[in-house]
């Protein structure tokens, strides 16, 4: 008689937490029929979420915000969701919803730039993501189609396996990154009611107190050729994403 492993049974796997979430994000619980009719649904709850983030800034999402937007207690919407941070993960797999997947006729690289460009659509259109993390993406059905997607996309272009992994990671990585920047830059300038260019120029004593060609000379360089002026403006996600696919191609071409 051999001894065999045995496979732990679903239930046993993860967390009691974390299965519950899983099945508030695969199987989320209908609206009851039977008994009083319930004033909210989870839809309600998570879209009503959605907007007072954006409205007001995910900082200011809790229960007791959101139960008081709603006209309910905070203990009540503890009925449909276990807390927030639950709740900002159904926020999160709600928002992917809105990327489309890539035409599968088109070239690998059309296929991930156009995954670049919806998940850059996704953050202008809901800021609040930025303050998700981008290494803890919910289970949800709609972040996992998303990414199926795009490992399908960069899975055309060769590469072995891990690589595909790694090059998922990095566009989402660095759409990401590119998002924040500018979202921050004008969340900011919202809150302080001080522009990017009224900020630095608040500042410009500095060239004429502490600036020196000598301790600066390649800036001094690039500024007098006009490359500071020239290098700003236009598609603020275009030149990284191109310089980005242009590395994969090459390592592409290595395999």
């Amino acid at each position: 008689m051999t001894d065999e492993t045995v496979a732990p049974a679903p239930e046993e796997w993860g967390t009691p937490a974390g299965r519950a979430m899983v099945e508030l994000l695969w199987n989320p619980p209908p609206p009851a029929t039977r008994g009083p009719k319930q004033r909210l649904t989870l839809d309600r709850v998570v879209e009503e979420a959605m907007t007072l983030a954006a409205e007001e800034g995910v900082e200011r999402l809790s229960m007791r915000s959101l139960g008081q937007r709603l006209g309910v207690s905070a203990m009540s919407l503890y009925t449909y969701v276990p807390g927030r941070e639950e709740l900002f993960e159904l926020m999160i797999d709600r928002a992917w919803e809105a990327r489309d997947g890539a035409d599968p006729s088109r070239p690998w690289r059309d296929q991930v730039e156009h995954h670049a460009r919806q998940a850059w659509a996704m953050y202008e259109r809901y800021p609040w993501m930025i303050q998700a993390n981008v290494w803890r993406m919910p289970l949800g059905p709609h972040v996992l189609d998303s990414q199926e997607d795009l490992y399908r996309a960069v899975s055309l272009s060769g590469l072995p396996s891990y690589e595909v992994v790694r090059v998922a990671s990095l566009v989402e990585s660095f759409v990401f990154g590119a998002a924040r920047a500018q979202i921050t830059d004008r969340i900011q300038a919202a809150q302080t009611g001080v522009s990017t260019d009224a900020y630095w120029d608040s500042r410009s004593s500095f060239w004429a107190t502490y600036y020196t060609p000598d301790r600066f000379p390649t800036m001094t360089a690039l500024w007098e050729s006009g490359a500071f002026d020239q290098g700003t403006g236009g598609d603020p996600l275009d030149f990284g994403l191109q310089r980005l696919l242009d590395g994969v191609e090459l390592l592409v071409g290595r395999t």
